[in-house]
């Protein structure tokens, strides 16, 4: 091993200490050298009996000043100009203290010595870690040459210049070419590395067995539906392609090639949001003292980051789960601080069927505004806790509402969910009967509460998502599983949802069932296909002949369906926000609710499950199980009437 190996291999301390070390040297030489050039001019100044005093004076008067400097806290192979400004700076300072402290001292030496001193010093500390960075460089790239992976920088732009300048100190990329599409670019250099159209770069580069290329790295501007094209491009190439969560922070340098992610759902399919619709955000909000049930799950957190951009006069998360409650109390708190926002955050710790506590919450902090996101979500849990997945979904959402009423809460917005239209599982059975509670509730013209629903279908970064799943089957070798080939479903992101959310609950007089424009349904068969294609890999022919990641078939389980859909009937109306439609569908009198939560209770204090199905299946239309009753406490009905995957 070399020696510039073995010190390239030290500790950060230890390497500090060789600098430090260095810097002594040179200090010494400098005066040395300034001794040197004035020597036939000047023999006072040169006696052999001042050089050692006046280099200890220099050594002790400069060091201390090149620590504060900061000048031992740089890593000398990421050093740029402002290190050698510093050192310029340092010197000077230090060479000012040195003149005085040796003329406090009596010492006389030629006027001329002070500065030859300094403009060699300043040579010699510049050049010095100049030349150790030359080396180290070099080193790194001798070293790991081998081992790096060629990569592509898809974006010749401020952030791609940005991400290659990162990946010239990184270990483990070489950078080999940039794609950039925009025609000014074409046949330009960036960062000494040649830019070529993607025309170009297919035949050049991702076609050439030559230089293989490993990974195409995306530093494109935010613009979903640019980057899902893209992405949609080089799926042909079976090449691996990451992504930067956020090219604005890069351009800032706030974000380390570290930062480099796989790509995730939005990248695939994603859309660019449309703008929001300032009164809308702002009309339940504003001013407003607001509660968010369920506000530790996925929805119920991004509505609360949200709601706190636009200034509540307070905000009540209340949640049923002690550690959502906990880990979202303490991300907004967080968002609050940063933001310099003055604003109140009450945690409730509650049951949204327990009605009195909901009307204590309502009642103590004066609610304008509720966001009902408290559901139990997940299809064939439900179906397997059917009494359970009544009681929280049906009865939940029946007291909360009965609890905004009863406290003069002004807006109350429900979440639902496309799997209440025309269901073939529980979940959705149950929340298809929460819309109807609700319209039916805002039928009644006694109470000052207005009653909105807004319905969509999947969320992208959900608890459950396929994304993750996926992700983890790749990287072992798979298979991937998938329920059915036909599957296919709706998605969204996050924060567009619940953007939309809160935009539909301004909306209507009360009782309106608001539907999110969801864009196209996705084949699950072909989202897995090109995860696994853009992970660099192939997925394996059905004959088994070409080899690569499987995809297996595992079959529907308990409740589900091939597709989604988002209405009822054919009945919708467009609305003022482009991507929200109102949907006109039945309801149901009072009279008829009360008698059908009446059984319902009978049911759930009974536990019996035969009588809930039946109970929702006269109510919810088109409801139609896709499965016998799975109940976990029922095994002799499990026995009886299933018939499909219990898991």
């Amino acid at each position: 091993m070399s020696l510039l190996e073995k010190l390239n291999l030290l500790p950060r301390l230890q390497k500090q200490i060789v600098t430090l070390i260095v810097d002594i040297v040179s200090i010494i030489l400098s005066i040395g050298i300034a001794f040197v050039l004035l020597s036939t001019n000047t023999i006072t100044a040169f006696e052999p009996s001042l050089f050692l005093p006046l280099s200890v004076l220099a050594i002790l008067s400069s060091i201390p000043i090149f620590i504060s400097f900061g000048l031992y806290h740089a890593v000398l192979r990421y050093a740029g100009t402002r290190a050698y400004w510093t050192a310029i700076l340092a010197s000077a300072s230090s060479i000012s203290l040195w003149v005085l402290t040796y003329i406090i001292s009596g010492l006389t030496v030629a006027n001329a010595t002070p500065v030859i001193t300094f403009l060699v010093l300043v040579i010699m500390l510049t050049s010095s870690r100049a030349l150790a960075k030359s080396l180290f460089l070099v080193q790194i790239q001798k070293s790991k040459a081998t081992d790096k992976k060629n990569v592509l920088i898809y974006g010749a732009n401020r952030a791609g210049s940005h991400l290659a300048t990162a990946l010239s100190h990184a270990q483990d990329f070489n950078l080999i070419a940039f794609i950039d599409d925009n025609p000014a670019l074409r046949r330009q250099t960036v960062n000494d590395k040649k830019v070529y159209s993607l025309k170009e770069a297919h035949s050049k580069l991702l076609s050439n067995n030559k230089t293989p290329i490993h990974e195409v790295l995306l530093a494109i501007p935010s613009n979903q539906n640019k980057r899902a094209n893209i992405v949609r491009e080089l799926e042909q190439y079976t090449i691996k392609v990451r992504t930067l969560p956020s090219l604005l922070d890069l351009a800032q340098g706030k974000v380390t090639i570290d930062s480099i992610r796989e790509l995730n759902l939005e990248d695939l399919l994603g859309r660019d949001p449309v703008k929001p619709i300032k009164s809308l955000i702002e009309a339940n909000l504003k001013t407003r003292n607001i509660m968010i049930t369920g506000a530790g799950g996925s929805i119920g957190s991004e509505l609360c980051r949200q709601i706190i951009q636009q200034k509540p006069q307070l905000v009540v998360i209340y949640e049923l789960s002690e550690f959502a409650l906990y880990k979202i109390e303490k991300e907004l708190r967080t968002l609050v601080s940063k933001a310099k926002i003055r604003l109140p955050i009450k945690t409730v710790l509650g049951n949204v069927t327990n009605q009195k506590r909901l009307e204590r919450t309502c009642t103590a902090f004066g609610i304008n505004t509720i966001y009902h996101a408290a559901a139990y979500k997940h299809v064939p849990m439900v179906e397997k806790n059917i009494s359970e997945g009544v009681n929280n979904n049906i009865f939940g959402t029946y007291y909360c509402a009965q609890a905004a009423i009863n406290t003069h809460v002004d807006t109350f917005v429900l979440i639902s969910t496309d799997k209440a239209v025309r269901p073939t599982n529980t979940m959705g059975a149950t929340k298809r009967f929460a819309e109807l509670i609700l319209q039916t509730l805002a039928a009644n013209k006694t109470h000052k509460t207005r009653f909105t629903m807004v319905r969509f279908g999947n969320v992208l970064g959900s608890s459950g998502s396929v994304i993750p799943l996926f992700r983890e089957q790749i990287k072992n070798g798979g298979p991937v599983t998938i329920t059915d080939k036909n599957m296919e479903r709706y998605f969204m992101t996050i924060p567009e949802a619940s953007q939309l959310v809160i935009q539909a609950g301004a909306m209507g007089t009360g009782g309106d069932v608001f539907v999110l424009d969801m864009g196209k349904p996705v084949k699950i068969v072909d989202l897995a296909k090109r995860m696994i294609k853009l992970s660099g890999l192939t997925v394996q022919s059905s004959d088994q002949k070409t080899k690569g990641i499987p995809i297996t078939y595992t079959g529907l389980r308990s409740g589900e369906k091939i597709s989604e859909e988002l209405l009822i009937g054919n009945n919708t109306s467009q609305t003022e926000h482009p991507r929200i439609m109102r949907a006109d569908e039945e309801t149901i009198s009072a009279e008829e609710l009360n008698k059908y939560l009446d059984e319902l209770n009978k049911g759930i204090e009974e536990e019996d499950e035969v009588l809930l199905r039946n109970i929702l299946m006269e109510v919810v239309t088109g409801y139609k199980p896709q499965c016998g009753i799975v109940d976990v406490l029922r095994p002799e009905l499990t026995t009886k009437l299933a018939g499909s995957n219990l898991d």
